[in-house]
């Protein structure tokens, strides 16, 4: 049932996907959304020749169900309510409210750990690809995509290995390009397609931030 052995094997084939287009550009910076979209995203730039950094977003979860999603928050300030959830729920303002500001906590200290003293890649007239290793409801993905449009990119594409077809077509107008490279159906989530789908550490995702950066810094001292 798998399509992908594991994350470092769907980025390789994504950037396949992506190398005609957006391959040894110097427009082009790539943006992961942690912590399971950095291995992904670490091949496509490594493949691509492109800086790579993180796009923080944390998910909304419904308070005892929180794999389901009734929102999402990113950087910047910048919140997407999933208003079919909320209804359907009756989840009240308060305790929209009171996730919000938990999870806006743990994304400020996300921000702190993976960058440290790095700053934040600038996407200004720049093309933003936006990765993670898969989309479900998409609900972090479009609070990235909002948040990623505030910083005026020439160009905002969507890359993943695997997406709930609805959520993939539903995400096309918002962005200037949608790759979903698999779309199942029955979807069954993400962690399905994949053989190997371990949790990341704070610490890996370091270590792939870092080596991305030694590759930046060499390709540069090439130019």
């Amino acid at each position: 049932m798998a399509f992908f052995q594991d994350r470092v094997d769907a980025g390789q084939r994504l950037a396949r996907r992506l190398m005609a287009d957006y391959g040894n550009r110097s427009d082009v910076v790539v943006l992961a959304l942690p912590r399971g979209g950095v291995p992904v995203a670490f091949e496509v730039a490594r493949q691509l020749h492109a800086p790579l950094d993180v796009f923080l977003v944390r998910k909304l979860g419904v308070p005892g169900h929180e794999e389901l999603a009734m929102g999402a928050i990113a950087t910047g300030d910048v919140r997407v309510v999933n208003p079919g959830v909320v209804r359907t729920l009756g989840i009240s303002e308060e305790t929209l409210e009171a996730v919000a500001a938990q999870e806006q906590r743990e994304l400020a200290r996300r921000e702190r750990t993976y960058r440290g003293d790095h700053p934040a890649l600038d996407v200004r007239g720049r093309i933003a690809i936006l990765i993670d290793d898969g989309l479900a409801t998409g609900a972090s993905m479009r609070a990235a995509v909002t948040a990623v449009h505030l910083q005026d990119p020439a160009k905002v594409v969507v890359a993943v290995p695997v997406a709930a077809p609805d959520t993939c077509k539903s995400l096309e107008p918002e962005v200037d390009e949608i790759i979903c490279l698999e779309t199942p159906t029955p979807f069954f989530g993400v962690g399905a397609w994949y053989r190997d789908f371990s949790q990341l550490t704070d610490d890996q995702v370091r270590a792939l931030l870092e080596r991305a950066r030694e590759f930046s810094t060499q390709k540069a001292a090439q130019d």
